[in-house]
């Protein structure tokens, strides 16, 4: 099983960044898949969930109403579109995958690499 993180990089605030999962390895409908995000000395952090065939959708307060967590079971992808950034929200973004249903703690079955999201004031 593989998760490959992609899209981050650096914005400006206010701006947005897309970010991209992709999966391999594994029959990603049978997945509920999350984001989470690690700051500097810190554990990591709960974005967004999304079940498994994308009905229902769970994010962090700290990023309702800005970022949209999307997937493709098809394509074997899960996005995350973040809008109206913020400097606080860089981080090290990670995707992951749970076979059980979604769930705001950490506990996943595969994790992506991460990727950097750095976004300036």
């Amino acid at each position: 099983v593989q998760l490959q993180a992609s899209g981050g990089g650096l914005a400006q605030a206010g701006g947005s960044l897309r970010l991209s999962c992709s999966a391999s390895g594994l029959t990603l409908s049978t997945y509920s898949m999350g984001w989470f995000r690690q700051f500097p000395g810190k554990g990591r952090e709960f974005v967004a969930t999304i079940t498994k065939n994308g009905t229902y959708k769970y994010y962090a307060d700290s990023v309702k109403g800005r970022f949209t967590i999307s997937r493709d079971n098809a394509k074997m992808t899960m996005d995350l579109q973040m809008n109206s950034l913020k400097p606080e929200d860089t981080a090290i973004y990670y995707c992951a995958a749970r076979s059980r249903p979604a769930t705001s703690t950490p506990d996943y079955d595969y994790w992506g690499q991460g990727t950097l999201v750095t976004v300036s004031s």
